[in-house]
């Protein structure tokens, strides 16, 4: 049986913190995959993603965190920084687990966060020798936690679907670890520097205005000048038009900005 040590349970202390400074709105349940696989010359393998269902009265559909930086608006390498950051804590708890286990050591976990409740599953498959590809053991993972079934995929992972339920299932090594959240007092949604979220809304409001205005003056260049001037006023407000497009949101992504944010949270919070 796994030992769940002070340590190990700091270190899920963190990837809490990481998983909901990385999600940008309110959500209910969230799903994590990851793998960790030994290579013969010393390097650690594997992936990572996670899926969250957003809060709201009607169901709604699981969202892939590689969809999250187009959907909000962010720094694509940034927020993919963000999830290396993860993968990294992750390949830091199963070594922490390392200096206490004596047998084979876990190669995929699945974390399951819904209310207040944390849940680990740690499995022990050989996926190097796996019937199943990386590919494969997604859409299967997608099947069994969020039930995304046949119904639901195209025909190549309807394939895969029907494979797995035909292969007949061998018991496999599995620990459970459950218990409560262990972080409190943080918002449920991910960080931003806000003065440029700010200035990010304002460009948003009056985009339509400026739209608008380099119309208008499209119009009255071509009554009162050649063509000639007007392909060059033209091409100078296109260029202008480029730079006054939107800034994406700024997310913390150190240790050291997390721990200014929430310290900052907490005083408007006191302060209220």
């Amino acid at each position: 049986m796994l030992n769940h040590t002070k340590k190990i349970k700091k270190m899920y202390e963190e990837i809490q913190r990481r998983l909901y400074y990385m999600i940008p709105e309110k959500w209910d349940k969230l799903y994590l995959y990851s793998s960790v696989i030994d290579k013969p010359n010393g390097e650690k393998k594997g992936e990572l993603y996670f899926y969250y269902i957003p809060k709201g009265i009607l169901k709604k559909k699981p969202v892939n965190v590689y969809e999250i930086p187009n959907k909000f608006n962010l720094d694509e390498n940034d927020y993919l920084k963000l999830v290396s950051i993860l993968y990294s804590k992750i390949k830091q708890l199963r070594e922490e687990f390392r200096k206490s286990e004596t047998g084979s050591l876990w190669s995929n976990i699945t974390i399951i966060i819904e209310g207040t409740k944390f849940k680990v599953e740690y499995n022990y498959e050989d996926l190097e020798n796996s019937e199943f590809n990386s590919y494969e053991r997604h859409i299967i993972w997608r099947y069994e936690y969020l039930g995304i079934g046949e119904e639901q995929v195209n025909k190549k992972d309807r394939d895969i679907l029907k494979r797995y339920l035909q292969t007949a299932q061998i018991l496999r090594r599995k620990e459970v670890y459950e218990t409560g959240i262990y972080i409190s007092d943080i918002e449920n949604k991910v960080a931003y520097n806000t003065d440029e979220v700010n200035e990010d809304n304002n460009n948003v409001k009056n985009r339509d205005n400026q739209k608008e205005d380099i119309n208008r003056e499209k119009m009255e260049m071509q009554k009162e000048e050649s063509r000639e001037s007007y392909i060059n006023k033209n091409m100078s407000i296109d260029k202008e038009n480029k730079q006054q497009t939107k800034r994406k949101n700024q997310l913390l992504l150190s240790e050291e900005q997390i721990r200014k944010y929430e310290e900052q949270h907490k005083k408007r919070n006191t302060n209220i």
